[in-house]
């Protein structure tokens, strides 16, 4: 939209742009606000940065009933959800159908004749907000009497007009800053025919031909204009919430506004920044902070940088009770090296004590201070600020008597304290003493082979705290979360129904622990004492695969994500059955056996577990609901099993990490369905695209699916001779080999027209089965 008419206006979500798009006109919220207002920003810049607001004192809460439109007598209005009025450019002797609104590329929104674009009956640059924009005036009209000035935001999420106001004094004729209209505490100097003095760096930004300016005053008025010489950068100058007028550039290489001119220089010459007994040290990052006895009053607008609410007693005054027990009377606080706060009284004293005195019989004196005569402090201090070492003063703050300790009693208090300092550093070492014995003795545990540790089980116990935070439960045993002196978190798993014996045990384990590959889970150490048989194994912070398939975080999972952590278990199975010493058969391929690291690289765990559980292996295996659905055809029939049980496993895995849905899962009917069935149907009739996981999150690659459906389909085929090797599988996904047309597996055939009421490779009867 470029121009709002009066059949034309602007809603919600809709912008009106400049001609050449550097400006914006909308509905917008600051920050974390749930407010709404028409403003002003930069449309070619990243950075919504506001410069003009039209409603700051009257937010509207419902974008979509609210509009700016003409209304019938030719002004620019915003109308809210009530129908009401809530900001109009209230110009006099326009009519509805004769006027437009358009937004010019200076960033001035003007309010003009439809048939006359040189005649502007309104414009923003007349009535600036916070931010002064080059072309525009800051001065005084001395045909209307209106000061022109910016005034600060209340807080970064509220434009509302805060305490700082940047304006002409008219008889001066130097531009000054005011606190909440009534304290001037910064101004710019004469005007010296180049620039004002206390802003020198007006003359250099003019001699670098970033800005030139104009200060006119004659019988229309006084006025200060800039410009930015070229297009070669942004600039705007804002009075800022911080009290301080600021010269901003928006940086296009950090994408930042950088600062390139800030008056007053210092925070804390900004009057009364911190409120109302709140002291200021320009020297830290958060400058403000309450003094003794006092807390924030409103931390929230704390966190926003508003600090004008200052501080409130953290205790009330007993100045009413004074002299009733002698130890509640108020007291008073030594604060040494300040800037005396404003407003204080001077009377006649004959000394500090007499000074002191005064204070405290008046319930109004909140401080005093002594410094060659006496000063008084009514009601609350006032733009206090923290000395910096050279001059600072002496101030005496009045305080409830619980807020410092009683001098009476110092004694009693000091002895107290040294006897119960001198217990605690007796038991401070004898705890430190056991803390360190026990990690020394973890530091020295026995290492097997140079790779492992060997593990007592009192160890594991305080690593893992006693086992108190369970990570999972796998076919074998729970698993836990351990810490290691070195910080090092591990997953220490306790493994059930281990009969070997302790040499044999850790014969097997110091051969696993010596098994070393990127896609392998990594062994740290074991323990075995008697019954108790545990491993320590590396942590994975992502979890297990399966949380990933088919829990809620499955959309994080986008095809090449997915495809990589297919590609990387193949070649973890490629490793164990061809690379190592001795073939390592892993028996219980599985999305729950496959842990995933903070890059989503896949780590195969469990591997070796079927030689150490030895005969009960497979009842553990088949007595497992999850297992089921990846068993080869062969651990039913009794054959003796091959690496091609593992290939069997990994196609039924490597189906459901392609289409994000289990191989059987339990209907509302209480039928199952088995969906690799379905699939190979599917990619028999050309349709694989139906079969996509609905939570991927980018496109996927059609060649690399169907590469990975074929070579699934290829891994299930229930004569082993079918199925290719591991280190086939691993060519045939990198794209190295071709894949060709695998037959659907012969249970399949059965089940791809009916894929409910299947029982696949179940011990129970069922409608159908293979068995």
């Amino acid at each position: 939209m470029n121009a709002i008419t009066a059949n034309q206006y602007l809603t919600d979500d809709q912008k009106l742009t400049s001609e050449n798009e550097t400006f914006i006109l909308g509905f917008f919220k600051p920050g974390n606000s749930s407010n709404n207002y028409i403003g002003v920003w930069y449309g070619m810049i990243t950075e919504q940065t506001v410069v003009w607001v039209a409603n700051r004192e009257n937010p509207i809460t419902n974008t979509t009933s609210s509009k700016l439109a003409i209304s019938d007598d030719g002004n620019l209005v915003l109308i809210n959800q009530f129908e009401t009025v809530v900001w109009s450019t209230n110009v006099n002797g326009s009519m509805r159908n004769s006027t437009e609104a358009v937004i010019l590329d200076n960033g001035n929104l003007v309010l003009r004749e439809k048939s006359n674009s040189s005649r502007v009956l309104w414009e923003s640059f007349d009535h600036p907000t916070h931010t002064w924009q080059a072309g525009s005036k800051i001065g005084l009209n001395k045909i209307t009497g209106v000061n022109q000035r910016l005034i600060s935001w209340k807080n970064e999420n509220d434009p509302a007009p805060g305490l700082f106001s940047f304006e002409l004094d008219p008889k001066e004729n130097e531009y000054v800053i005011y606190w909440n209209n009534s304290v001037q505490f910064w101004n710019s100097g004469k005007w010296n025919g180049q620039y004002f003095d206390s802003i020198p760096e007006m003359e250099l930004y003019t001699h670098l031909n970033i800005f030139s300016y104009s200060f006119v005053d004659d019988q229309e008025g006084t006025y200060l204009t800039y410009w930015n010489r070229g297009n070669w950068s942004i600039t705007r100058i804002v009075m800022d919430i911080s009290g301080q007028l600021k010269g901003l550039t928006w940086r296009k290489s950090t994408q930042i506004w950088g600062t390139s001119s800030v008056n007053p220089k210092a925070q804390c010459d900004v009057y009364n920044w911190c409120g109302p007994f709140g002291s200021c040290n320009s020297d830290f990052l958060d400058t403000c902070h309450c003094i003794k006895g006092f807390t924030e009053k409103d931390p929230v607008n704390w966190g926003l940088k508003d600090y004008s609410g200052g501080c409130a007693r953290s205790t009330a005054l007993q100045c009413n009770q004074n002299g009733s027990r002698k130890g509640d009377e108020d007291r008073f606080y030594e604060m040494s090296n300040m800037v005396l706060p404003d407003n204080s009284r001077r009377i006649e004293s004959s000394g500090i004590k007499d000074c002191e005195l005064a204070c405290l019989n008046n319930c109004s004196c909140t401080a005093y201070s002594y410094n060659n005569g006496c000063s008084l402090w009514y009601g609350d201090l006032i733009n206090l600020k923290d000395g910096d070492g050279v001059g600072g003063e002496t101030i005496y703050l009045r305080l409830a008597a619980s807020e410092l300790p009683n001098t009476k009693s110092n004694k009693i208090i000091v002895i107290v304290v040294v006897c119960i300092g001198v217990f605690l550093v007796i038991c401070l070492a004898f705890a430190l003493s056991l803390i360190l014995s026990r990690r020394w003795r973890l530091r020295k545990l026995r290492r097997v082979e140079g790779r492992m540790m060997a593990f007592t089980y009192r160890d594991l116990l305080y690593i893992t705290n006693n086992f108190s935070e369970a990570l999972g439960r796998g076919s074998f045993g729970s698993v836990y979360k351990g810490l290691l002196p070195d910080s090092t978190v591990v997953a220490v798993k306790r493994l059930d129904g281990i009969c070997q014996g302790d040499k044999n045990f850790r014969a097997e384990v110091s051969t696993i622990g010596m098994i070393q590959h990127l896609n392998l889970i990594r062994l740290i150490g074991f323990c075995s004492e008697h019954d108790k048989k545990l491993l320590v194994y590396e942590n994975m912070p992502m979890g297990s695969l399966d949380r990933h398939l088919f829990g809620n975080t499955s959309a994080r999972l986008g095809w090449n994500t997915r495809y990589q952590i297919a590609l990387g278990i193949s070649k973890g199975l490629h490793y164990l059955h061809e690379k190592c010493r001795d073939c390592i058969i892993h028996c219980d391929i599985k999305p729950e056996n496959i842990l995933l690291d903070e890059s989503f690289v896949p780590k195969i765990a469990d591997f070796g577990l079927a030689k150490l559980l030895g005969h009960d292996f497979s009842r553990v295996l088949t007595s497992m609901r999850g297992t089921i659905g990846y068993l080869a055809p062969e651990w039913i029939s009794g054959t003796a099993l091959t690496t091609k049980a593992d290939v069997y496993s990994y196609g039924m895995m490597l189906l459901e990490i392609i289409f994000g849905k289990r191989n059987r899962r339990q209907e509302e009917n209480n039928d199952v369905s088995f969906f690799p069935a379905f699939a190979a149907k599917k990619l028999v009739e050309g349709d694989i695209q139906c079969l996509l996981d609905v939570n991927f999150v980018d496109d996927v690659n059609m060649e690399e699916l169907e590469r990975a459906l074929k070579v699934a389909l290829w891994c299930v085929q229930r004569e082993e001779d079918l199925r290719p090797s591991m280190g086939k599988v691993v060519q045939l996904l990198e794209g190295l080999t071709n894949v060709s047309m695998p037959p659907i597996p012969r249970p399949f055939e059965i089940f791809a027209d009916y894929p409910y009421s299947i029982n696949y490779f179940s011990n129970t009867s069922s409608n159908v089965s293979s068995s």
